[in-house]
């Protein structure tokens, strides 16, 4: 299993809106370098959603339901993914950015080294450390 970051601006697509959907299809991101993230994601693989902009925290975790396919938003011609995921579980507690970056031990996430990357692998290490963050009061 592998472990991925997913952004989105609260205020266009929350947590909430995901438990609400109950999944949703993961569709127009239009980079490059997200998009091989979104092409290497598996069935079954983690994610966690990150409320970027305004709360800029890591909120819940989101499973992989569905491998890369075309981006249904995408024109005539172009080769844009996109995947399905669905929600597993809220964190107990936001991690916020500014605990991410005083935490040494994520000086490496790519959330900090990639900071505009709407989609970015996570370390296992890292996945550990942010679900022991989010437990933390």
């Amino acid at each position: 299993m592998a472990y991925w970051l997913m952004k989105s601006e609260p205020e266009a697509y929350s947590w909430d809106d995901l438990v609400r959907d109950g999944g949703t299809e993961w569709d127009g991101v239009r980079n490059n370098a997200a998009t091989l993230n979104l092409k290497a994601m598996k069935a079954g693989d983690r994610a966690f959603l990150y409320h970027s902009v305004s709360d800029k925290a890591v909120v819940g975790i989101m499973e992989i339901t569905r491998e890369a396919q075309p981006d249904p938003k995408a024109k005539p011609g172009e080769r844009w993914v996109s995947v399905r995921v669905e929600p597993v579980e809220k964190l107990p507690r936001p991690v916020t950015l500014a605990e991410i970056k005083a935490e040494p031990r994520l000086a490496d996430i790519e959330l900090i080294r990639q900071s505009r990357l709407s989609i970015a692998p996570i370390r296992g290490s890292e996945w550990t450390l942010i679900q022991e963050m989010a437990q933390a009061s």
